[in-house]
């Protein structure tokens, strides 16, 4: 078990590679009550297109199928995994992005039982074709569901607007009429490509003894039999820089119109260095723009163009970025129309050294009030892992940017041909 310190944070983590491929990771802390434990695996709604373990071929399987799988895992022949954990005074609960699929629990108690039966549900599929017949009632539901939802149809929408061959821009829940195609043996396909120990971690932070946990768990994984390994070879489409369309309504009963505008920041694969620059800076700028105290945000109010729902947020991951801008407002087109005549005007904007500054401490300080929870350190510690880079070095390379590097990126940030907008309106 490999121990790492990092002063910057004062934190240590335990790290172990186990034979199985298994990634752990362990953040004990004895100052808090709570433990919370997430198993991901690295595979999400885009990850659509691939050669299955043992495979000759590509093969591409239905829209939906790895928010599906997460459903299904929870399901098993003789029990209910919900009641397994909630019988060991533990909170269960999974997610599904775009790019990742995450099972997770926190609890105050029977600690190592929990992870236990975390890692032994996720690691023992079970699929019948009625059960996946009748979960296909139940997602249906939960499509139809979002389709009413204005703030999703524009996060949605606005992506749709953004990206022509990458699925991102395929909703992760899938349609009602592509899970109606799922089988159990896609589910067992994906499954046996995606969920191989060697593409998932195990992270473990909160009130345990890390020498006693690490022991638990390589017992449990030393009883069970994986096959070796297999690079996973995915298919990802070639994307265009440019959005697919500059504007777009959607009619909607909502009582206030909403509008969002959209920066396809990149639609290339991005490396570990990359990948850090821009979800770094993309970040930074973004904040010190249409934060409350930046100096958009500030035209935005004075001109009745924004309300308290305005919102701004950047995703990067290894084959796409995106950034959206978005608010409740009356005059939608006037919004749209004035943060991308904004945005355009960055490319002339240079920063000062003392600004600087105060971007990189604000950004500092955020990142530490997040690992005040323990979810937020796992989930990011994680994400950050599986693009090759440690979560931890995170701090210093915000503190060693130069200014140079953030007002050069800052001159080609913004190009018209990337910008896109959305508005949600009533009928």
């Amino acid at each position: 078990m490999n121990e790492r310190t990092y002063d910057a944070v004062q934190e240590t983590i335990y790290e172990q590679k186990l034979d199985n491929g298994l990634h752990v990771f362990l953040l004990p802390k004895k100052e808090v009550a709570k433990t919370y434990g997430i198993f991901m695996t690295n595979y999400g709604s885009v990850d659509r297109t691939f050669i299955p373990i043992e495979g000759e071929k590509a093969i591409t399987v239905p829209d939906g199928i790895a928010h599906f799988l997460e459903h299904k895992l929870f399901e098993k022949e003789d029990r209910d995994v919900f009641a397994d954990f909630l019988r060991q005074g533990a909170s269960p609960n999974a997610y599904t992005s775009f790019t990742k699929t995450a099972y997770l629990f926190s609890a105050t108690k029977m600690i190592e039982e929990n992870v236990r039966t975390l890692l032994d549900f996720v690691q023992a599929p079970y699929f019948s074709e009625a059960s996946v017949e009748k979960e296909k009632g139940i997602i249906a539901q939960e499509i139809k569901m979002y389709d009413d939802q204005p703030d999703w149809q524009a996060f949605m929408g606005t992506i749709k607007n953004m990206f022509k061959n990458n699925p991102v821009n395929i909703d992760i829940a899938g349609t009602v009429s592509s899970i109606d195609t799922i089988t159990k043996d896609d589910l067992y396909t994906c499954y046996r490509t995606f969920y191989h120990p060697a593409n998932m971690v195990l992270f473990v932070a909160g009130n345990f003894d890390s020498k006693a946990m690490m022991e638990a768990i390589e017992q449990n994984q030393k009883q069970k039999d994986f096959p070796s390994m297999e690079e996973i070879k995915k298919n990802v489409p070639e994307e265009p820089a440019h959005v697919v369309t500059t504007q777009r309504a959607i009619h909607l009963p909502v009582s206030i119109p909403k509008a969002v505008v959209g920066i396809k920041e990149s639609s290339r694969r991005l490396g570990p260095e990359q990948f850090l620059k821009h979800e770094t800076i993309q970040g930074m700028l973004l904040d010190y723009f249409f934060s409350p105290s930046g100096p958009f945000y500030e035209k935005l109010y004075k001109e009745h163009l924004i309300d308290d729902s305005f919102e701004y947020s950047t995703t990067v991951e290894e084959d796409f970025s995106f950034s959206l801008i978005s608010t409740n407002t009356d005059k939608p087109d006037e919004f749209a129309n004035r943060v991308k005549q904004l945005l355009l005007g960055t490319a002339a904007v240079r920063l000062s050294e003392e600004t600087l500054e105060v971007m990189k401490k604000k950004r500092i300080g955020q990142l530490l009030r997040g690992m005040n929870a323990l979810e937020f350190t796992a989930n990011q510690f994680i994400n950050y892992h599986f693009a090759g880079i440690d979560f931890f070095e995170l701090f210093p390379y915000i503190q060693q940017l130069t200014l140079d590097e953030v007002n050069e990126f800052l001159t080609n940030w913004i190009e018209e041909e990337r910008l896109t907008s959305l508005k949600i309106v009533s009928d």
